[in-house]
């Protein structure tokens, strides 16, 4: 506990008052750096550890300059061996275990987040010992079906943190929340929306706090700013260095097909429609597989032997869409800059299935699945593939992924649903790659609105 001693009570942060001789005295939990654990949401692909390495050489240089203690930076995918903990529930208790005894705070952010010390510890000494929850606040506009529709009579009233910005949890905080997940039977389905479901999951139906709002936590650069967040890529990679697989049927070849190729076909080098039967109008090609109403694994599998075989050009890259994907591929190939396709990179949008329970990691298969090169043929090389052709494709590639120990590489600018699902602050601030479904929405307006550039961007 640190003194205060001062005649101007209205100056200092949320303390305990006293009086004596005259003089008010506050006795304060005064939070320096060595109280704050910085947790960075770092990723085991090998690009996404060496820039969250980077990050945290940042911070530990600007707390020697800064000179008020060193925090403690954790590399999230670093605390233990289960590649779940990007999930954050079940990364709690262990970083309780090492750090709940001695910190004040536990503040995470993304590899990209950029973070002004001295600010940081501005804001945490507004706020006195007990339960918080502090971030960027986002909100819906509408009910959101990744939301499962959460809060549908009034879906702006309940806020969740731009994780980019960075988000705290309090001591007393993170102890109750680790004390609920050790001693209930936590329900272990799917994770979907980290942000959201993290802010479900600490409000706890009224029972704990909602998101207070922190102004200075930023992802634009403005005066005052704790943090901020900018992600610089570098030239894209070739057109032939990724080959384009559309999963599409015989009963949408009228409607999905021509959205298509009125949008973003153009800027494919090399791209095969795969369809239930062949159509030379479009074209397409059968691939032996029966049309399945849900899952695709068959399909899928098929084009993986393909993209392997003679039967195309080969390519580093292998993009597999659903034919109501919308996407710019010269972002993707700016993004796919930062990878290397001599390492199995699985990339997209991640979900998670029973991450509580040692589940496994997937990406989502709407939004776009893509994959290197030498992770096809790892994959091709297991035993591991479908159990059925309809069963659900990107979640047999996400097991069979996690069984050969390859990391599923998360990507916030791919999107599983449309624009209007998501927090418009939010993806207004992003170059999106993509997005999915046409349901009740003009899909090429969409295409060009979010999707198409009129000038090459470097910066996403």
């Amino acid at each position: 506990i640190r003194h205060v001693i001062t005649e101007q009570p209205d100056t200092l942060p949320l303390c305990f008052p006293n009086h004596s001789s005259g003089y008010i005295f506050h006795a304060c939990l005064f939070t320096e750096l060595e109280d704050v654990v910085i947790g960075i949401q770092s990723q085991r692909n090998s690009y996404h550890a060496r820039r969250s390495g980077q990050r945290k050489v940042e911070i530990l240089q600007q707390a020697a300059r800064l000179g008020q203690g060193v925090p403690v930076v954790v590399l999230l995918h670093e605390l233990s061996q289960y590649e779940g903990d990007w999930s954050i529930l079940p990364a709690l208790p262990r970083l309780f275990a090492k750090y709940g005894h001695s910190a004040s705070w536990l503040f995470f952010i993304e590899e990209e987040t950029e973070v002004t010390l001295s600010a940081l510890l501005e804001v945490l000494n507004r706020y006195p010992a007990q339960e918080w929850f502090l971030g960027k606040r986002l909100r819906d506009n509408e009910a959101s079906i990744i939301h499962h529709y959460a809060f549908s009579e009034d879906p702006s009233s309940f806020g969740y943190p731009d994780t980019a910005a960075g988000w705290a949890l309090s001591a007393p905080l993170l102890k109750r929340l680790t004390e609920r997940i050790q001693s209930e039977n936590l329900k272990s389905d799917f994770t979907i929306d980290l942000k959201h479901e993290i802010a479900l999951f600490i409000w706890e139906e009224g029972h704990g706090p909602k998101l207070t709002a922190v102004p200075e936590f930023c992802t634009e650069p403005r005066d005052g700013c704790a943090t901020t967040f900018t992600t610089y890529l570098g030239d894209p990679v070739s057109k032939n260095d990724v080959f384009v697989a559309v999963k599409t049927c015989q009963k949408f070849h009228s409607d999905r097909v021509p959205v298509v190729k009125a949008t973003w076909e153009k800027d494919a080098g090399f791209l095969e429609y795969y369809s239930d039967v062949t159509d030379a109008s479009i074209p397409t090609i059968s691939l032996g597989v029966p049309n399945t109403e849900r899952g695709h694994c068959g399909k899928t599998f098929a084009i993986l032997r393909r993209f392997l075989s003679k039967a195309v050009p080969k390519a580093d890259w292998l993009l597999i869409v659903d034919d109501d994907t919308l996407i710019s591929l010269p972002r993707l190939r700016q993004l796919l800059r930062c990878y290397n396709p001599k390492e199995a990179v699985s990339l997209g949008e991640r979900y998670g299935y029973g991450l509580i329970q040692k589940g496994y990691s997937y990406t989502t298969g709407g939004g776009g699945m893509v994959l290197s090169r030498t992770a096809v043929s790892r994959l091709l090389s297991s035993s591991c593939g479908c159990y059925s052709d309809d069963a659900p494709d990107d979640m047999v590639l996400g097991r069979c992924f996690t069984t050969l120990g390859v990391p599923i590489t998360h990507s916030p600018l791919f999107h599983q649903a449309r624009p209007d699902d998501y927090s418009e602050e939010m993806i207004s601030t992003q170059h999106a790659i993509s997005f999915h479904k046409h349901w009740n929405v003009d899909p090429v307006a969409v295409y060009r609105y979010w999707l198409q550039d009129t000038r090459p961007r470097d910066e996403l």
